[in-house]
């Protein structure tokens, strides 16, 4: 006997079935037909929700407290959707440093905020700014 031409069976112990369209990957409406022109428009499609994603999560990853609020009205800060986005970038970079309260610094404002809740604590507008202590804070990040 020649152990090159030694034959291994697999350990079966039932009948062995053909495979099937379904086994082949179509699904219960027939074959699945992913042509390039299909395929560039369910990339195009998958791009759009991430990029409704994003934002969405831009707007709940960044929350204001009672005090926050207050300070905003009172001192008349404007917080649009693209400083929203730089504070949340912000925001994540104090937390790769381990930063835990931040003060993040804008051209108009400067805002207190706590990391691991990414909520912003207060807010000063830049005539605010001058000879003030920050305290409690472990970071600082300048927002262009």
């Amino acid at each position: 006997m020649s152990i090159g031409k030694a034959v291994l069976y697999p350990n079966v112990t039932g009948p062995i079935k053909p495979r099937t369209e379904m086994d082949r990957g179509a699904g219960p409406q027939g074959p699945k037909k992913n042509g390039p022109a299909e395929f560039d428009q369910l990339l195009d499609q998958l791009a759009s929700q991430q990029q409704a994603l994003d934002l969405n999560e831009v707007k709940q990853s960044l929350k204001f407290s009672g005090h926050a609020m207050q300070r905003l009205k009172d001192r008349n800060i404007e917080v649009s959707p693209k400083l929203m986005q730089k504070m949340s970038g912000a925001i994540d970079r104090a937390a790769s440093k381990g930063v835990e309260d931040t003060l993040v610094i804008t051209p108009d404002a400067a805002f207190i905020v706590n990391v691991k809740n990414r909520t912003v604590v207060t807010a000063m507008d830049r005539n605010n700014l001058a000879e003030n202590v920050f305290t409690n804070i472990d970071g600082a990040v300048v927002v262009s």
